[in-house]
């Protein structure tokens, strides 16, 4: 007899955390990545981009919405805020395409003891986000709002760019950072990391709001927002940008800003952290009062 799907819900108290954790967390893991130098070969740049494995871990540990989105509000506020700067408009594409890859991996694992789920998810979720950057990309020099001919003449060139760019990211920071990290902690963490923070462990028998993550309404709400991020990213390379600021002292000043983006974000993922065990321990302590009681 087949066990019924259940709905996973969560208190809006949970769902803060989650998006607060999901925030610091990859806010702070941004910051880190921003002190590893990297390496230029002529047009092509060699990085660690993103330790991806942070969001990955938190979108299929718990609800994949709130956690992509903390994921991306959190590379906003410590990456580009907390630095003194703000691309304007043009971080609507970040967010965008970052949010519905992530959120999308999250969705793809049912059973988070499943390693060839977690493997699939993992790199799916770092392929989606590298080619919807690397299109909005190259549709900005086709487009001409910007320049780059690395072959003189021939703006197709920005293809092979991309591309190299793209097997790079998906292949050298997708394996090292988001593959393999991921690989070890979603399996070990399940079931043990939930309850310290109040809350039930996933299992293959959940649903979420929708309950098919390819449905023709997730797929057309996909492609809207991946239309949004291009059109958002085209226009902040023209006149029509605004919202783009930066501070005087931002570019002088930028390794202390980063140290203080690293300890404000560590500051709130540890008070996260502290709170969720506190209200856990709090629910233990009465549910064994109310138990005794009875």
């Amino acid at each position: 007899m087949s066990t019924l799907s259940t709905r996973y819900t969560l208190t809006q108290s949970q769902k803060m955390m989650i998006f607060v954790l999901s925030m610091s967390l990859y806010g702070l893991s941004n910051m880190f990545t921003e002190l590893i130098p990297s390496i230029q070969l002529g047009p092509i740049e060699l990085s660690v981009e993103y330790f991806t494995f942070i969001p990955l871990t938190l979108c299929m540990l718990f609800h994949p919405l709130y956690a992509a989105v903390g994921a991306s509000v959190g590379e906003i506020i410590f990456g580009e805020l907390m630095l003194g700067q703000f691309g304007g408009i043009g971080e609507v594409e970040k967010f965008i395409t970052f949010s519905l890859a992530m959120y999308t991996a999250g969705r793809m694992v049912s059973d988070p003891t499943n390693k060839r789920q977690i493997g699939i998810a993992a790199m799916t979720g770092v392929a989606i986000h590298q080619l919807l950057s690397s299109i909005v990309d190259v549709v900005k020099v086709w487009v001409g709002v910007e320049e780059l001919e690395a072959v003189q003449g021939l703006a197709e060139s920005i293809v092979i760019i991309e591309g190299v760019g793209f097997l790079n990211d998906v292949l050298f920071s997708g394996i090292l950072f988001a593959l393999l990290p991921t690989l070890y902690l979603v399996p070990r963490l399940y079931g043990k990391i939930e309850p310290l923070l109040g809350m039930r462990p996933r299992h293959k028998n959940t649903k979420y709001e929708m309950s098919n993550w390819m449905s023709p309404k997730f797929v057309i709400i996909g492609v809207v927002l991946a239309l949004t991020a291009v059109g958002a990213e085209i226009m902040s390379e023209t006149e029509w940008s605004f919202g783009e600021w930066e501070l005087p002292f931002a570019e002088s000043s930028e390794s202390t800003l980063i140290w203080i983006s690293i300890a404000v974000a560590a500051v709130i993922a540890i008070g996260t952290i502290l709170i969720l065990r506190s209200k856990a321990k709090a629910g233990k302590s009465s549910n064994r009062t109310g138990t005794k009681n009875a």
